[in-house]
């Protein structure tokens, strides 16, 4: 499922517009990364230029220059090489970068050193990710020194250097329809390999054999990777939040936290379900997880435009207190025991993140140093958690160990919110007659 070349040439031409007269945007790609002698990590393009070009090369460059009589998007990608093409594959080189990703210009990389100069000469504000790349920072010194150096013959290197982030991240924060649809199916897929994992579960399998079920249904549906590396927790294991291990045994009786999404088209999705390892919820286990989704489902309902972020993370301590209490697991008055932050030994993490080509994307949370509102386009985690330490003397032994999370991923809409992940089952009766289909 792809986005289509209008849908980048138009996220090119909102960004241009925002880019004052005389100015320059310098993006880059990602680098092939090794993992060990001679071999690479898969490739991940960088998000910013993935979305602003669609182009999926290594190493390249994108400069934006508005007004340019010559053309306003430039690109530098690596040159066509058949020889090497035999090796890693085909390259678009820079005829292919105008043919078929859109550029005005494109030179091959050699001709950095000759074109960037000319390219940088007369603007007044460079924008440019300064400090995300040491190597790419010195040549880019380099270029605005050369720059300086033709003063006497009337060049002006740019006054200013200013990060793309605020412009960038902020468009990037509002999904548009062909955004949306990519995420709807990528939710889609992850929802279905969650409902394959709980109908696969059996004691004495290990948590890497549900992650085979849930990263292999992906891949088949055409989601190579994950957005993240997936979270299996067995028991005591659901309690660490960024567990990735995954090769213990499940356990009778104990509950198991999974926490995966697939990337389709750079773009992420984000699921956590937690469900009994033998189908069955024990009464403890089933008293804390109605809490979690109780909380889930008000938080998911909060979620109108206009409500401010982070009114939705307090409405989950709010409700999460509440049932802490009547449960027995924290004494006291609510907003005593929140204002002290007693739930934190409980509940320590936030309610959840913006979502979209980053797992934890961009945007910002708060505008002007005040929370935002929410506001159409916007897609963010919706994923309230309880987790009991193994080793929690306070509390009667029947609850130590027990992890529970419960993370959906929703789109805010004019009409309220929009749930993409809704086809993974939550209540606990959906889940129980899932895993006794086996």
């Amino acid at each position: 499922m792809n986005i289509a070349q209008d849908e980048f040439a138009r996220r090119r031409a909102a960004l241009l517009q925002q880019l004052p007269p005389r100015s320059v945007a310098l993006v880059a790609a990602s680098h092939l990364k090794s993992r060990n002698r001679d071999a690479e990590y898969a490739f991940r393009q960088d998000s910013d230029f993935y979305y602003l070009t669609g182009f999926n090369e290594p190493e390249a460059l994108l400069l934006l220059i508005p007004g340019r009589a010559e053309g306003e998007y430039v690109l530098f990608c690596p040159p066509r090489d058949p020889q090497m093409e035999i090796w890693t594959g085909y390259r678009a080189g820079p005829e292919g970068c105008m043919r078929d990703f859109g550029a005005d210009q494109a030179f091959v990389l050699d001709a950095l050193e000759e074109q960037m100069p000319q390219l940088l000469d007369g603007a007044h504000r460079l924008y440019y990710a300064l400090g995300s790349d040491e190597a790419l920072d010195a040549r880019v010194r380099g270029w605005l020194n050369q720059v300086r150096a033709r003063a006497r013959l009337g060049a002006q290197a740019p006054e200013e250097l200013v990060l793309l982030d605020n412009l960038l991240h902020e468009q990037r924060l509002f999904k548009s329809a062909a955004e949306q649809a990519v995420m709807r199916r990528a939710a889609e897929i992850s929802a279905q390999a969650h409902c394959r994992a709980m109908q696969a579960c059996r004691p004495g399998m290990h948590e890497y054999q549900l992650e085979a079920e849930i990263t292999g249904y992906c891949m088949q549906q055409g989601a190579r990777f994950q957005a993240y590396s997936p979270i299996v927790g067995g028991g005591a294991n659901g309690c660490i939040l960024h567990y990735i291990d995954n090769m213990a045994e499940l356990k009778d009786g104990d509950l198991v936290l999974i926490d995966a999404g697939c990337e389709l088209d750079n773009y992420a999705s984000d699921i956590t379900r937690t469900f009994p390892v033998n189908g069955r919820f024990s009464p403890q286990q089933r008293a804390l997880y109605q809490l979690v989704l109780d909380t889930q489902l008000a938080c998911i309902e909060a979620m109108q435009p206009g409500v401010l972020w982070n009114r939705i993370h307090e409405l989950s301590v709010e409700l999460l207190t509440e049932g802490l209490i009547r449960l027995g697991l924290l004494q006291g008055e609510r907003d005593d025991l929140i204002e002290q932050g007693a739930y934190r030994r409980f509940y320590m993490h936030r309610i959840g993140h913006w979502l979209g080509m980053d797992v934890h994307d961009v945007g910002a949370y708060k505008l002007h140093g005040d929370w935002r509102p929410l506001e159409p386009g916007m897609v963010m985690t919706i994923e309230p958690g309880l987790y009991v330490a193994p080793d929690d003397e306070t509390v009667a032994p029947e609850w130590r160990g027990i992890g529970i999370r419960i993370e959906d991923d929703v789109l805010v809409t004019a009409q309220g919110p929009e749930v993409l992940t809704a086809a993974v089952p939550k209540t606990i009766a959906e889940i129980e007659a899932l895993m006794a289909q086996n």
